[in-house]
């Protein structure tokens, strides 16, 4: 297993994400396979796993409780478990104080090594920041009292929401977790959260390192290209691989849910093969190959911004448009459009055109906007 140093301590590359453990269910969540995920711990924590990540809200509130229950059986000195303050729900935001001392009976604990603001992102950023809900403040006396070892943040917003939190908290983040693969390095910009973090001199913890899957196969042709670079390396270890390849990363979790893949993930750990400039530029050009095609090519010119008579951020909307369909759902587009004025949402659309007619790529826009509609209902 290939450690990383991180402040006194030595962590495992590889973190035990736990938002996808094994489950019984045919569909959902729960409830959880014990037994299995029992398995599971016990192999990581044989083979070199020592970090350990939940939250709140896996597995409907189920993971902290499982996987509390499961590290009991260890040496508490022998693992790092991490969890997560809830303020993706604002509802939550008054919560602290109730929320932290649940998350300790729930997992057992005495204290938290690594505890962190859950997905800081546009709509609750003003939430985390009002100071009337002291969330900050109670989280820095857990810390004092030895109940939180480390602090820290994950983040899905954009890049100018990072940078509010970091401008109004930085000075008191360990670690920040953010969303990190050779494909959002330049879909998401994650590049540019990379470089922001270098400033402020945070380490990097990463999440979806393979994209919730999509990274692990590719096309015939791709994976072809990869395998003539190199020829005894699995599909999913090219994305390990990058990730190893970046300094700054410390910590990369994996959400594993079967036996196979913690095997196949810890067996790619045994050693560090960071990529060199040409399969950089080869995984690259396969990330650009895959969203060819898929997604709108806006080029944030903003021409069509100064034409739009409801003053919409059309290249911020198409931006998320693009990350919606391509994924096929999820949660980071509807949740960053519900932050947005209801004069602001793809729905205001007027469908004039007038962004069209300006627009240098000759997107059909307006056509955009009515399918975003669309899909988030």
């Amino acid at each position: 297993m290939i450690y990383k140093n991180f402040k006194d301590l030595k962590l495992s590359s590889l973190g035990f994400g736990t938002m996808r453990l094994p489950t019984k269910g045919q569909n959902g969540d729960t409830p959880i396979d014990e037994e299995e995920t029992a398995k599971m711990v016990d192999y990581a924590i044989k083979n070199g796993v020592n970090y350990f990540d939940t939250a709140y809200g896996y597995h409907n509130g189920e993971s902290e409780k499982v996987i509390g229950k499961i590290l009991n059986n260890y040496p508490r000195d022998s693992y790092y478990l991490a969890t997560k303050f809830p303020g993706y729900d604002l509802s939550n935001m008054d919560k602290v104080e109730q929320i932290f001392e649940e998350q300790l009976q729930k997992t057992g604990k005495e204290y938290f090594d690594f505890y962190l603001f859950h997905n800081v992102y546009e709509k609750n950023i003003d939430p985390y920041l009002d100071e009337k809900y002291g969330i900050l403040n109670y989280l820095l006396k857990q810390k004092e009292n030895g109940r939180i070892k480390h602090l820290g943040f994950s983040v899905h917003g954009s890049y100018n929401v990072m940078k509010r939190f970091l401008d109004a908290y930085g000075k008191h983040m360990e670690f920040c977790q953010i969303q990190l693969n050779y494909l959002d390095y330049k879909f998401q910009d994650a590049k540019s959260k990379i470089e922001l973090l270098k400033e402020w001199n945070i380490p990097i913890w990463v999440m979806e390192p393979l994209r919730g899957g999509k990274l692990a196969k590719l096309q015939e042709n791709q994976e072809a290209k990869l395998k003539q670079l190199r020829p005894e390396e699995e599909t999913p270890a090219w994305a390990f691989r990058f990730l190893q390849s970046i300094p700054e990363v410390t910590m990369i979790l994996s959400g594993m849910s079967s036996m196979k893949q913690m095997q196949d993930n810890i067996k790619t750990f045994e050693e560090s093969k960071p990529l060199n400039e040409a399969e950089t530029k080869t995984i690259l050009g396969i990330a650009d190959e895959m969203l060819k095609g898929n997604i709108l090519p806006c080029t944030a010119c903003r021409y069509c911004t100064a034409h739009c008579p409801k003053g919409l951020n059309i290249p911020e909307l198409l931006s998320l448009y693009n990350e919606h369909t391509f994924t096929g759902g999820g949660f980071i587009a509807p949740m960053a459009i519900s932050a947005l004025p209801e004069d602001k949402r793809p729905s205001a659309c007027l469908g004039c055109k007038r962004c069209e007619a300006v627009c240098p790529q000759q997107l059909k826009i307006s056509e955009a906007m009515k399918d975003f509609s669309k899909i988030l209902g």
